[in-house]
């Protein structure tokens, strides 16, 4: 490479680092406004919860668990003789805390206390997660149903149980948990992946999954390659025919 080239690789790097520096400001900046903002909430309107789980929310998402964890639980103390939905509001805030810092079992102590109805819903999809984190798939499938009973249709529950029962190795009804998934959401590129596995176990046509997966969602495809080559050197080793089947094409 001669030193022109070097040197315009260079000015390019920098002026790529300048750009995500300055896009890091903005955020940071942004972040700070939001803060102020939230903080200025809870002087204003300091008997409602709803300011005190807004606050705590974006502390998650700051990653800021320890500040978060302090502003919930204080927040418990003063609306203990509320309604039921301000506390469970709270808890469920809480808990949310703990699986975000992937405390996971304090995560699950939480979520069980939620029984406002409204929010119950939102808490066995948690617990579901809460498991599935932990490699409880037994469990995580038992919450995950209980969710789908009041939500037959959600794409986030029924590709949480396809995920489950995939990991029990349970890929029929994993993959048929997959299909109610992308027929309520026919763009999400991992669910497409997922189900393409299950197929290619079961002996089912799964080019077409795999092609759509690598459209919606290529980062996701390029993640799971060595899942892909694991699966199918399990299937070889099952089928006992030394036959590769490439994730390029089947039978249609």
């Amino acid at each position: 490479m001669d030193n022109k080239k070097i040197q315009r690789k260079q000015a390019l790097n920098q002026i790529h680092e300048k750009r995500v520096a300055e896009k890091r400001k903005q955020a940071q900046h942004r972040a700070a406004v939001t803060l102020h903002r939230l903080i200025k909430d809870i002087d204003t309107h300091p008997h409602n919860y709803h300011t005190y789980y807004d606050l705590g929310t974006f502390l998650v998402e700051l990653h800021n668990y320890v500040q978060a964890e302090e502003l919930f639980m204080k927040a418990l103390g003063l609306f203990k003789n509320r309604s039921q939905e301000a506390k469970d509001t709270l808890i469920y805030g809480l808990a949310n805390v703990y699986y975000a810092a992937g405390s996971f079992d304090k995560a699950i102590k939480y979520f069980n206390q939620v029984k406002e109805p409204k929010l119950k819903l939102n808490a066995y999809i948690m617990l579901a997660q809460s498991y599935m984190s932990k490699k409880d798939y037994k469990r995580a499938v038992v919450f995950a149903l209980t969710a789908q009973g009041f939500r037959k249709q959600d794409p986030v529950i029924n590709r949480l149980l396809g995920e489950n029962l995939q990991a029990l190795g349970n890929f029929r009804d994993a993959a048929r948990f997959y299909k109610v998934a992308l027929q309520a959401d026919p763009t999400n590129g991992p669910v497409y992946f997922n189900q393409g596995i299950c197929h290619m176990v079961l002996g089912i046509p799964f080019s077409k999954d795999f092609e759509l997966a690598e459209k919606y969602n290529p980062k996701y495809v390029k993640k799971g390659q060595k899942r892909l080559a694991d699966i199918e050197r399990f299937i070889q080793v099952n089928d006992g025919k030394g036959k590769k089947r490439s994730t390029k094409k089947d039978k249609k």
